[in-house]
């Protein structure tokens, strides 16, 4: 049995829909449990999610009712409910929003440009709408999926910028501009978009996505469009031909089928802060190093932070848990962000507040050990999980 959570809540057995629950209600219960499949939810958390943060006095009385009725209308089907402590599960189940995750997170984890494409293009066409469109208001929305929604537009823009250094602008143009339309305020994926319309001989269309991204900005964050954004803006306005073809790497490691930035041998922390483009002035777009946290693991190794089988591991651990890399990947550029600021402006407390907060807990998930020359020195504890790389960059600051 195939449980859709992405657009429309659907249930489906050998390509018929199964009727699931009579109420929305029930519906909903059985649709937070599947994205949380294997995982206990407890039934405060359930209660909580199912009346808006108000539940009524007789709330979990209420929810074991629904308990039961989805028992009984999904065993036929082979589908568990199970109760783990104080809370439900869902044992097993085929669920889109997992399979998403999983080509999502192994888009991120390949070299292969045309295989991130395939991959990314796999996964994107799971999406048949907001998730759970016609269960779930938009604050529910945000709090049981906004991950995932995240996780989407971070594969679309990595797909977006492939597909342009392929080569493939018609691409971008066809599949991923009315991602852009919906989200106007994700500058990286508008950057690309308008970099393919451009390409396409669109420019007023270009233009016109840039306006409508500049006033989402404005209205939903106060602020005006980044360095990227604003450089394809300029680029299209005085028809830079570096927007007509796929820009040419500047940088020249390449390690584990990343290409990282050139080390020019200082100390990990002024490296972390490197761009292709440098920091000096206007960024090329596309052109950060840090664009998966495949590629964070693998300068942690290059920069000797870890070492080759800790690499290897975390590589395979994204792959398995792509929303937790995703989210160590924000703070690991948080992190880059707050280490620029205070090497550019010693007197910006607030910069170095940030920083020490990160270094902090880096120190206390830390473990001191002997390594093969003999030598001692700080390695991240196995406690630390994904956020090895970020814990050790920040140790090294």
């Amino acid at each position: 049995m195939e449980f859709r959570l992405l657009g429309d809540f659907e249930a489906v057995r050998d390509g018929k829909p199964v009727p699931v629950g009579r109420r929305r209600q029930e519906r909903l219960l059985l649709a937070i449990l599947l994205l949380e499949a294997g995982r206990a939810v407890p039934v405060d958390r359930l209660t909580d999610l199912l009346w808006d943060g108000a539940p009524p006095p007789n709330s979990r009385g209420t929810v074991h009712t629904y308990v039961g009725r989805l028992r009984a209308a999904l065993a036929p089907y082979g589908v568990k409910l199970t109760t783990k402590g104080g809370g439900y599960a869902v044992a097993t189940a085929e669920v889109d929003a997992a399979r998403f995750a999983g080509l999502a997170g192994r888009a991120a984890g390949t070299a292969d440009p045309a295989e991130r494409v395939r991959l990314s293009d796999a996964a994107l066409a799971l999406w048949r709408g907001p998730i759970l469109a016609d269960l779930a208001n938009e604050p529910l929305r945000e709090r049981l999926g906004g991950p995932l929604r995240d996780l989407r537009l971070t594969t679309a823009e990595s797909c977006a910028q492939s597909l342009l250094d392929m080569g493939h602008h018609d691409r971008v143009v066809r599949d991923l501009a009315g991602l852009a339309e919906e989200y106007p305020s994700r500058e990286g994926l508008v950057a690309a978009v308008m970099t393919a319309l451009y390409r396409s001989a669109r420019q007023a269309d270009a233009l016109h996505l840039y306006h409508r991204a500049r006033q989402a900005l404005a209205s939903e964050l106060g602020v005006e469009p980044g360095p990227e954004l604003e450089t394809v803006h300029q680029r299209i306005l005085a028809g830079d031909p570096r927007l007509e073809r796929p820009a040419a790497p500047v940088y020249a490691v390449r390690v584990r089928e990343h290409w990282l930035p050139w080390s020019v041998g200082g100390h990990p922390a002024l490296e972390l802060c490197n761009t292709y483009a440098g920091w000096g002035g206007n960024r090329v777009p596309g052109a950060d190093w840090l664009r998966g946290y495949s590629s964070l693991a693998v300068w942690a190794g290059q920069q000797s932070l870890l070492d080759d089988g800790t690499v290897t591991r975390l590589l395979a651990a994204a792959t398995r848990d792509p929303l937790t890399a995703a989210t160590v990947l924000d703070e690991a550029r948080h992190l880059r962000e707050r280490l620029y600021a205070c090497l550019t402006d010693p007197a910006d407390t607030r910069a170095f507040t940030d920083v020490a907060r990160y270094v902090e807990h880096a120190a206390r998930e830390s473990v001191f050990r002997r390594g093969p020359d003999g030598l001692g020195c700080w390695h991240p504890s196995g406690r630390t999980g994904l956020r090895g790389p970020l814990h050790a960059a920040a140790r090294s600051r």
